[in-house]
């Protein structure tokens, strides 16, 4: 696998979990947090939020910053950017894999309904 897929696929490894999305969220809404102040918001403990920031991390979609004893978080928006990009095309290729595939059952349905009137007229 190429630098970029392995990146793109971590990118989407990191989004795919519903909490990780949620601290996504949360951190577009406020700008910068901390793992505490994002656990206060979630139903889950702090440490799971610690875990979802370093997957996020690791994908680059967020960064931290060390202020005193805290370690503040911030989304990074070009990333997400990436992020957005892939799946917008990833879809846009679902939608020509599956336009062909209406058109050939499409086609299969009009050959099969021309069989039966041409037997119908016999």
């Amino acid at each position: 696998m190429n630098a970029v897929a392995a990146e793109v696929d971590e990118l989407w490894s990191a989004v795919a979990d519903p909490s990780r999305r949620r601290v996504l969220d949360l951190l577009l809404d406020r700008g910068e947090a901390t793992a505490t102040t994002l656990a206060g918001e979630l139903p889950v403990t702090r440490q799971a939020v610690t875990k979802h920031l370093v997957v996020l991390d690791r994908a680059g979609l967020v960064k931290g910053r060390r202020q005193g004893r805290e370690v503040r978080y911030a989304v990074r928006p070009e990333r997400l950017d990436l992020a957005t990009r892939s799946m917008a095309q990833v879809a846009a290729e679902w939608d020509t894999r599956l336009a062909a595939i209406k058109r050939i059952a499409e086609s299969a349905a009009a050959q099969r309904d021309d069989l039966r009137l041409r037997k119908g007229t016999q």
